[in-house]
Protein backbone atom coordinates (compact mmCIF):
# COMPACT_ATOMS: atom_id res chain seq x y z
CA UNK A 1 0.00 0.00 0.00
CA UNK A 2 2.71 2.54 0.85
CA UNK A 3 4.56 1.42 -2.37
CA UNK A 4 1.48 2.83 -4.49
CA UNK A 5 0.79 5.75 -2.50
CA UNK A 6 4.57 6.44 -3.07
CA UNK A 7 4.15 6.02 -6.85
CA UNK A 8 1.00 8.26 -6.58
CA UNK A 9 2.86 11.24 -4.93
CA UNK A 10 5.63 10.78 -7.37
CA UNK A 11 3.38 10.86 -10.35
CA UNK A 12 1.07 14.12 -8.41
CA UNK A 13 4.52 15.99 -7.84
CA UNK A 14 5.64 14.95 -11.36
CA UNK A 15 2.19 17.00 -12.60
CA UNK A 16 2.61 19.60 -10.32
CA UNK A 17 6.10 20.21 -11.85
CA UNK A 18 5.78 20.58 -15.28
CA UNK A 19 1.94 22.55 -14.50
CA UNK A 20 3.92 24.95 -12.99
CA UNK A 21 6.07 25.19 -15.36
CA UNK A 22 3.74 25.86 -17.79
CA UNK A 23 1.51 28.45 -15.95
CA UNK A 24 4.69 30.27 -14.82
CA UNK A 25 5.42 30.65 -18.75
CA UNK A 26 2.06 31.86 -19.83
CA UNK A 27 2.19 34.54 -17.26
CA UNK A 28 5.84 35.22 -19.19
CA UNK A 29 3.38 35.83 -22.30
CA UNK A 30 0.38 37.66 -20.59
CA UNK A 31 4.07 39.72 -19.75
CA UNK A 32 4.83 39.91 -23.60
CA UNK A 33 1.16 40.65 -24.69
CA UNK A 34 1.28 43.80 -22.54
CA UNK A 35 3.83 45.12 -23.77
CA UNK A 36 2.98 44.59 -27.26
CA UNK A 37 -0.18 45.82 -26.41
CA UNK A 38 2.35 49.28 -24.85
CA UNK A 39 4.24 49.23 -28.70
CA UNK A 40 0.86 48.84 -29.99
CA UNK A 41 -1.31 51.51 -28.52
CA UNK A 42 -4.77 52.90 -29.21
CA UNK A 43 -8.20 50.20 -29.41
CA UNK A 44 -6.35 47.34 -30.22
CA UNK A 45 -3.69 47.73 -27.81
CA UNK A 46 -7.11 48.25 -25.13
CA UNK A 47 -8.47 45.14 -26.73
CA UNK A 48 -5.08 42.90 -26.14
CA UNK A 49 -5.54 44.13 -22.25
CA UNK A 50 -8.77 43.30 -22.32
CA UNK A 51 -8.23 39.75 -23.53
CA UNK A 52 -5.39 39.25 -21.39
CA UNK A 53 -7.48 40.11 -18.51
CA UNK A 54 -11.22 38.65 -18.84
CA UNK A 55 -9.76 35.34 -20.68
CA UNK A 56 -6.12 34.95 -19.89
CA UNK A 57 -5.78 35.21 -16.51
CA UNK A 58 -8.51 33.35 -15.52
CA UNK A 59 -7.27 30.50 -16.34
CA UNK A 60 -4.23 30.97 -15.63
CA UNK A 61 -5.02 31.19 -11.81
CA UNK A 62 -7.67 28.72 -11.61
CA UNK A 63 -4.84 26.32 -13.35
CA UNK A 64 -2.30 27.24 -10.62
CA UNK A 65 -4.94 26.96 -7.61
CA UNK A 66 -5.53 23.44 -8.82
CA UNK A 67 -1.73 22.60 -9.35
CA UNK A 68 -0.77 23.93 -6.23
CA UNK A 69 -3.51 22.05 -4.46
CA UNK A 70 -1.92 18.56 -6.03
CA UNK A 71 1.19 19.61 -4.95
CA UNK A 72 0.19 19.68 -1.41
CA UNK A 73 -1.71 16.05 -1.79
CA UNK A 74 1.91 15.10 -3.13
CA UNK A 75 3.44 16.20 0.08
CA UNK A 76 0.84 14.65 2.16
CA UNK A 77 1.24 11.52 0.37
CA UNK A 78 4.42 11.76 1.18
CA UNK A 79 4.58 12.44 4.62
CA UNK A 80 6.69 15.62 4.44
CA UNK A 81 5.93 18.33 6.32
CA UNK A 82 7.61 21.24 4.91
CA UNK A 83 4.98 24.13 5.68
CA UNK A 84 5.08 23.36 9.88
CA UNK A 85 7.81 24.58 11.62
CA UNK A 86 10.51 22.03 12.88
CA UNK A 87 12.52 23.11 16.23
CA UNK A 88 15.37 20.79 15.53
CA UNK A 89 16.37 22.61 11.82
CA UNK A 90 14.91 25.71 13.04
CA UNK A 91 17.82 28.68 13.18
CA UNK A 92 16.61 30.97 15.17
CA UNK A 93 15.85 28.46 18.12
CA UNK A 94 19.47 27.30 17.77
CA UNK A 95 20.48 30.98 18.22
CA UNK A 96 18.49 30.69 21.10
CA UNK A 97 20.21 28.51 23.02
Amino acid sequence: MKKKLNQLANGCRMIFGYGIMVVTFAGGLTFLGFLAALVIGGDAAAAICAVIRNHVFPVIVYATTCLILLGLISMYLKGEKALTPDSEDDDFQKEKR
